[in-house]
């Protein structure tokens, strides 16, 4: 068996719990023992000594006095020497034997052995003194309180002893244990400091007052910056003077605002000692004073390159993925619409001699085809938010109350529609007719959803400077893989042929183009909820055009300057022009358009493309045109405008490509003759039914 060494059982002894010191408080109390068998004797010994105010014990032989210090102490033994059965001499040679009562004074009691013998045995046997019975109370009052008064003096030595070897035995405990406790520090230290060094993290505190100058940047951020954490400490604007400029001010703006929010995050590129800039992720909290002001940021930071890094990977992934899934939608659907085209102009082309009713029959599959083809490029607009919108204020109750039927129209009668809508009237600032297209779309989705019928809520609320329309069904719901999903162009679960997958996209996109936010909640079996949040106006409401196709296509003889670089499209709309009797003059960009307004010859319109090569826009050549010309009429076209800003701040009618020849009369006729023109375009109602669909 292995001994244990007496270093490593001092160390266990100090493990143990600390023992509470010696009472010092307490007075000692002392014990007197009388025995004797004749009880007349041993009540004038209690009667003599009661009044020195120990505490008084009688045992009435040798045998109950010996059991009685067993177990009690006493500072003095009054003991009578003749006793039946065991004497004072036998009993005091016993309580001599015993180590805890060998010391304690007997004073032997005697009426009887006078002699000088017997008095020399009482000595003998251990008694320091002998009193003669009958007692004389003064006399064993004296001898009493002397060796009372010693034992209590030597009980207090004992106990100031005990005292002091508490006090030598707590200051080793104590010292053992601070011992102890600063080895375990130094291990604690040593570990967290190996820690610290291999994490790929970086410890920091910093002041709470500006320049914010570090006061501990830990080792490991040499491994980040290449630079010691000396550097950092000892030189306050060392850290921020490496900062990519552009991200200073965030980065200022961050840490200042520690003191208010009680923490900070930022992101920023750090030139290190290669002469590299990384990415590293700050981030930090206050920690308060004793008083719970602000004291000092304790904050990590670590480098985030490799992260940002795949995340940009990931996104141009996410992107290209995206990207082929919009291009493979859109070559799907343009194709199938090419097909019709093609092929019915090439039956015109070579039927020449069928009746007419089989000829009007494929040029209404073209048109159709076409019309598809142009629906199909708003969607995509729509979703891009590049689509021109034609906003006015309106009261969405009253619009969703007008636009109701159609909408119970395109559900079929299995489906109910319940309107919820508010009491208040509630105004927003929105493109009617793509608010219109986009309530469609939902419902035409919920109905879907809804195989064997079900009901569509429509709730409006007010949310604040916002309104909110809720359009909610009862239906299948999604799974989370497919609402994450939902608002992808060409994303639809639904059968082939059975859905183009834009119609969720252009409610995305009417939405944050309107400046508002879609939310939706769904769940397997629990239905679907979209909530369209657009701001809320407080202008006057405004009056939404008639939404109907020109029935009388009205021409004039008006001198028109076209302006258009596509060489199809400027013939097809120089025909279309002719046609109506207009007198046309052409240009194929903004340069020859402006020379031929500097000969000064009459134009009564500029009806110019917007996007154009050269560096000049329709816009800008609409804009100097006036200033040449005061007074000029000017319509601008475009199939798509690539900066929305340029349109949506001109004050200048616009016509949206592609268009037909009765849509292109009205808007010229209606500027010609001096009419304000409408500040909402639209298709018919039946023709967006449709394009849902």
């Amino acid at each position: 068996m292995t001994r244990a060494s007496p270093a490593s059982l001092l160390t266990r002894s100090w493990r143990a719990e600390p023992q509470a010191p010696p009472d010092l408080d307490t007075p000692i109390k002392a014990r007197v023992l009388i025995v004797d068998d004749d009880e007349r004797n041993a009540f004038a010994a209690v009667q003599a000594l009661e009044e020195l105010g120990h505490e008084l014990v009688t045992a009435k032989s040798g045998e109950e006095a010996l059991r009685m210090l067993l177990t009690e102490e006493f500072a003095v033994i009054l003991l009578d020497l003749h006793m039946p059965g065991m004497d004072g001499y036998e009993t005091a040679a016993l309580i001599r034997t015993r180590k805890r009562t060998a010391r304690t004074p007997i004073v032997f009691l005697t009426a009887i052995f006078r002699d000088e013998a017997h008095v020399f045995q009482a000595y003998s046997a251990g008694a320091v003194d002998v009193v003669f019975k009958p007692v004389d109370p003064f006399i064993l009052k004296s001898k009493v309180t002397v060796l009372v008064d010693l034992y209590m003096k030597t009980e207090e030595v004992k106990r100031q002893a005990a005292y002091q070897q508490w006090l030598l035995d707590e200051h080793a405990r104590l010292q053992a244990e601070k011992a102890q406790t600063e080895r375990a520090l130094r291990r604690t230290e040593a570990r967290q400091e190996a820690i610290l060094q291999s994490l790929p993290i970086v410890f920091t505190s910093r002041s709470i007052d500006p320049p914010f100058a570090p006061q501990f940047v830990s080792e490991s951020v040499k491994d980040i910056t290449g630079f010691p954490a000396s550097r950092f400490v000892d030189e306050p604007e060392f850290g921020s003077s490496r900062i990519h400029p552009e991200d200073l001010d965030r980065v200022i703006e961050a840490v200042s605002g520690a003191a208010r929010t009680g923490r900070y995050a930022c992101e920023f590129r750090w030139l290190c000692a290669d002469g590299q800039y990384r990415v590293l992720s700050d981030q930090g909290v206050v920690a308060p004073g004793e008083g719970g002001e602000p004291r000092e940021i304790f904050g990590v930071m670590l480098d985030a390159t490799d992260r940002h890094s795949l995340e940009e990977q990931l996104a141009q992934a996410r992107k290209m993925e995206a990207v082929g899934q919009l291009t493979g939608g859109v070559a799907h659907d343009f194709n199938n619409l090419l097909t019709v085209v093609l092929g019915n102009i090439d039956m015109l082309g070579r039927k020449k001699d069928e009746d007419e009713a089989r000829r009007m029959r494929r040029i209404d599959a073209i048109r159709q085809a076409a019309e598809r083809g142009r629906d199909l490029t708003r969607q995509l607009l729509a979703f891009s938010r590049r689509q021109h919108l034609s906003p006015v204020t309106v009261d969405a109750n009253a619009l969703i109350r007008d636009f109701a039927p159609l909408m119970r129209q395109a559900v079929g009668e299995a489906v109910t529609i319940d309107l919820q809508l508010s009491d208040e009237q509630l105004c927003a600032h929105v493109d009617p007719t793509q608010l219109e297209t986009a309530l469609l779309n939902l419902a035409v989705n919920a109905r879907d959803a809804m195989p064997d019928g079900g009901t569509v809520t429509i709730h409006t609320t007010r949310e604040g400077e916002r309104i909110a329309i809720e359009v909610r069904d009862t239906g299948v719901g999604m799974s989370p893989e497919v609402r994450d999903r939902v608002f992808e162009p060409f994303f639809t679960t639904k059968e082939v042929g059975k859905g183009s997958g834009l119609g969720l996209s252009q409610v995305y996109g009417f939405v944050r183009q309107s400046e508002g936010e879609v939310h939706v909640e769904s769940a397997p079996g629990k239905g679907t909820s979209f909530q369209l949040i657009l701001p809320a106006s407080t202008a006057p409401l405004e009056p939404m055009a008639a939404d109907v196709r020109p029935k009388v296509i009205r021409g004039g003889d008006e001198r028109i300057l076209l302006v258009e670089d596509d060489p199809t499209v400027l013939a097809l709309t120089l025909d279309m022009l002719t046609g109506l009797g207009y007198q046309v003059h052409t240009a194929t960009n903004a340069a020859e358009a402006l020379e031929f307004l500097h000969t000064g010859e009459e134009i009564d319109l500029l009806f110019t493309d917007v996007v154009m090569p050269g560096g000049v826009s329709g816009v800008s050549l609409a804009r100097t045109a006036r200033e040449l010309r005061p007074g000029l009429k000017v319509l601008l076209t475009s199939g798509f405008v690539g900066e929305g800003a340029v349109i949506e701040n001109a004050e200048f009618p616009l016509l949206d490509k592609p268009y037909e020849t009765a849509l292109l009369a009205a808007k010229l006729r209606r500027l010609l003759d001096g009419e304000e023109p409408p500040k909402r375009k639209g298709r018919p109602k039946a023709e967006r039914a449709a394009a849902a669909e």
